[in-house]
C-alpha cells in the first residue's frame, strides 16, 4: 500500500520558532521545516527527536502548515518521559525531523460534505484537513476534550442544525477562515456539548435531510474510544467513515513493523503498518472498530 509513498520523506534540522505551553500539559510547536511544510498533506505526522540522548523519536500529528513561511505547528500532550523532555526544548533550538510520514485523509471529492471529529491530540488533523478543504468543499469541524482547549475560542457565527442554542464555542481560527465549528466536553467547559464529541456530531447529522446527510463523509482521530463511536456511527447512518489511528511507533517508516493493525480486505486478511500503510484507513476495513 506504501510504494506510491517511496521518496517522500525528508530528513530535516527543524528550528523551533514557538513552544507555548497549555493547561493541562498541552503544548502548541511551531518548527521552520521546509520541505515538510510543501509537501504536507492532512493526516499525515513528523517523527521528532527530543534530543541527542534519546534515539527513539516521538511522532506528533501536523496541525498547521505555512508551505511560503516554511513552517509546521504541531500540538502534543506531556504524558511520558520523551514528550516531557521535548516540553523542554527552547526557541531557537534544533529538533532533529522526519517527515511528512504516512497515508493522508482523501479529500479529493468536493461534492462531499466533510463532517471532522477530532479528541484531544487528535484535534490537529482535523484542523489542517479543515483548513485544507476551505473553499474547495463542505466542511464542518467538532471537536471534544476533557481539559481547557489549547486555543483561542470564540461564539460562532454559523447556525448549525440539531445543535442546542447554548453549544456556542468555536475554535476561533477555524470561525475567522469560515469554517463552522463546534465543542464538547464532559469536563463542565461554558459553551461546549456537555458530553462526547461523537454525540454532538450525531445530533447534527441526524438533523439534515437525508439528501445532505447521505453525502457526508466522516473523518475522525483521537483514542481508540472515540474512534469505535465515530465508526458505529459512520455505520449506523451509512456514511464512508475514514480514521486516523494513534499507535505507539519505533521507526515510523515502515522498517520495523512494530504498529501494526489488522485489516479486511477484498483480497483477504493482512496487518498493515500505521506509520506508513495509514494512519489514515477505511473504517470499513478494519475489524478492531467493526
Amino acid at each position: 500500500m506504501a510504494d506510491a509513498q517511496r521518496n517522500t520523506i525528508f530528513e530535516e534540522q527543524a528550528e523551533i520558532l514557538a513552544h507555548v505551553r497549555h493547561e493541562g500539559d498541552q503544548f502548541v510547536l511551531r518548527v521552520r521545516a521546509a520541505k515538510t511544510a510543501e509537501h504536507a498533506k492532512p493526516g499525515q505526522f513528523v517523527h521528532l527527536r527530543v534530543s541527542a540522548g534519546r534515539p527513539l523519536r516521538r511522532p506528533i500529528s501536523i496541525m498547521l502548515t505555512d508551505a511560503q513561511k516554511g513552517t509546521v505547528d504541531l500540538l502534543y500532550k506531556a504524558v511520558g518521559d520523551g514528550t516531557r523532555e521535548l516540553a523542554m526544548r527552547k526557541t531557537g533550538e534544533i529538533l532533529p525531523m522526519l517527515g511528512p510520514i504516512g497515508r493522508p485523509f482523501d479529500l479529493s471529492d468536493s461534492t462531499r460534505r466533510y463532517v471532522l471529529i477530532g479528541g484531544g491530540v487528535g484535534i490537529p488533523p482535523m484542523i489542517f484537513a479543515a483548513d485544507s478543504l476551505n473553499g474547495h468543499a463542505d466542511v464542518v469541524v467538532f471537536a471534544g476534550s476533557e481539559v481547557k482547549f489549547p486555543f483561542a475560542l470564540k461564539p460562532s457565527q454559523f447556525l448549525l442544525p440539531g445543535i442546542a442554542g447554548n453549544t456556542i464555542l468555536s475554535i476561533a481560527s477555524l470561525e475567522d477562515r469560515g469554517i463552522a465549528c463546534r465543542l464538547a466536553s464532559n469536563a463542565g467547559l461554558f459553551g461546549c456539548y456537555p458530553g462526547h464529541v461523537p454525540d454532538l456530531a450525531r445530533d447534527y447529522l441526524l438533523a439534515l435531510n437525508d439528501a445532505e446527510r447521505n453525502r457526508c463523509t466522516l473523518l475522525s482521530c483521537g483514542p481508540h474510544p472515540m474512534l469505535h463511536a465515530v465508526a458505529h456511527l459512520g455505520r449506523e447512518l451509512n456514511l464512508p467513515t475514514q480514521l486516523s489511528l494513534e499507535e505507539h511507533m519505533a521507526c515510523a517508516i515502515g522498517g520495523c513493523a512494530g504498529c501494526v493493525v489488522k485489516t479486511a480486505e477484498e483480497d483477504g486478511e493482512h496487518y498493515r503498518r500505521v506509520c506508513v500503510d495509514g494512519p489514515v484507513f477505511p473504517a470499513e476495513i478494519l475489524p478492531e472498530f467493526a
